[in-house]
């Protein structure tokens, strides 16, 4: 089965590739295309045969009476009139061959150095020409050059729908009935083998081989071909399958913790749209709450985040809290009128910047050296445990008053529908 499953995925890519690679097969698989053109409706082309079988005619009555005689001037009358119906009509286009046409239309014009294409084929189809430019050359130059592209053109019929012959079907049928065949026995015997499993569940388990009994999309047999290869051990999948499996297990994974993620968000802000996050702060800050490991935990942010502050923040933004402590300073002595008179004297203007200079770097750094002894104080917890407690009730009290917990309550509600939609577009 797999090979019969081999041929008949090959015998398909033959006919995917039949139409644009024809004139591939017409130069190397001559007989091949002589049998194959019925299952396509393709024949030979009415006009191009006729203006070859007028070049054959032509060649014939050369050899026999000579380039000069009657009957040779009557057959490249013929194929003068010929060569403007062929440019007139177009008999490549059925074939979407065009472009051989303009081919041999250029071949023609540099052959004889006329730039119009029904002139150059009068010319080269004339016995003064063919005399002055000689017979043997020019019928070689045509049959190769000239012939070669038109010799591959053809005729394709319709069908009664208005679309092109395809009698592939006819041959794809004899494979489809193989695997049918192939198909209903295995899910005959697994059904035999495990009476638990459904008909349909059996059928699940040779989903690949449903493939070949497509009369369509036959690129897709290379699955099951694959398949039917490693089951006869003549290819190994067991790497490909492994990577597959888990590239699915991420993206499911993925999806999963995407739909998780945008659910909770979702179930926060309707709790924040309802008061219930408001309910709970409250009611944690003001009553008694059970503890679990004997830890208040909201003493220990505090004293987390102080830490963080004073340790990290301060040292990288105290310049830009010297500029603002500067500011102030200068704006107060602006507005002080015992400075602007000061400012009068002569050497004594600049002495008060650069007083306040020393007084603001003085200040920020006695201010970072205090915060630090602080928290590096022993006897400090006491405070900072005060600190808390004081700062838990003003919160608490705070959230009691209704215009303060609504704005609360609607910044939060929008920002958690910014961080969704942020989330969900990432």
């Amino acid at each position: 089965m797999a090979i019969i499953a081999s041929i008949s995925f090959a015998v398909a890519m033959f006919d995917f590739t039949y139409i644009p690679w024809r004139d591939f097969y017409f130069h190397n698989l001559p007989a091949v295309v002589q049998q194959y053109d019925q299952f396509k409706g393709i024949e030979p082309h009415r006009e191009t045969e006729r203006y070859l079988n007028a070049v054959e005619q032509l060649q014939l009555t050369v050899s026999q009476t000579g380039l000069a005689s009657a009957q040779t001037r009557s057959w490249l009358q013929q194929l003068d009139t010929l060569s403007v119906s062929l440019i007139q009509n177009n008999p490549f286009q059925v074939a979407e061959k065009t472009g051989n046409l303009e081919k041999i239309k250029n071949q023609v014009r540099d052959r004889v150095q006329n730039q119009s294409a029904k002139g150059s084929f009068q010319t080269f189809w004339s016995q003064a020409y063919l005399t002055k430019a000689g017979w043997e050359k020019e019928i070689e130059f045509y049959n190769q050059k000239i012939k070669p592209l038109i010799v591959t053109n053809y005729y394709r019929r319709l069908d009664l729908s208005g679309n092109y012959v395809d009698l592939f079907w006819q041959i794809d049928i004899v494979f489809i009935g193989i695997f049918a065949i192939d198909l209903l026995g295995r899910i005959y015997y697994i059904r035999r083998h495990n009476r638990n499993l459904s008909w349909l569940q059996a059928i699940i388990r040779r989903w690949y081989d449903l493939i070949l009994l497509l009369p369509f999309a036959q690129f897709l047999r290379v699955i099951p071909v694959l398949v039917r290869w490693h089951q006869a051990k003549l290819v190994n999948l067991n790497v490909i399958q492994s990577e597959l499996n888990r590239l699915f297990v991420r993206q499911i994974t993925t999806e999963l913790t995407d739909a998780v993620v945008i659910q909770v968000l979702s179930q926060i802000q309707g709790a924040v749209k309802q008061g219930q996050i408001a309910q709970i702060i409250s009611s944690y800050l003001k009553q008694p709450h059970i503890d679990l490991n004997n830890t208040n935990e909201i003493e220990v942010l505090f004293e987390l985040i102080l830490e963080i502050v004073v340790y990290r923040i301060i040292p990288k933004i105290q310049p830009d809290l010297e500029a603002i402590f500067r500011h102030l300073f200068q704006k107060a002595l602006l507005e002080s009128p015992a400075y602007r008179n000061l400012k009068l004297l002569p050497g004594i203007g600049e002495l008060p910047a650069q007083a306040i200079n020393r007084v603001v770097k003085e200040v920020s750094t006695s201010i970072y050296v205090a915060l630090t002894k602080v928290l590096e104080d022993p006897d400090s917890g006491n405070l900072s445990r005060r600190l808390t407690e004081n700062l838990t009730q003003s919160i608490g009290d705070e959230m009691q008053r209704g215009q303060t917990i609504v704005k609360i309550e609607s910044l939060l509600y929008d920002l958690l529908e910014e961080v969704k939609v942020t989330y969900s577009n990432k």
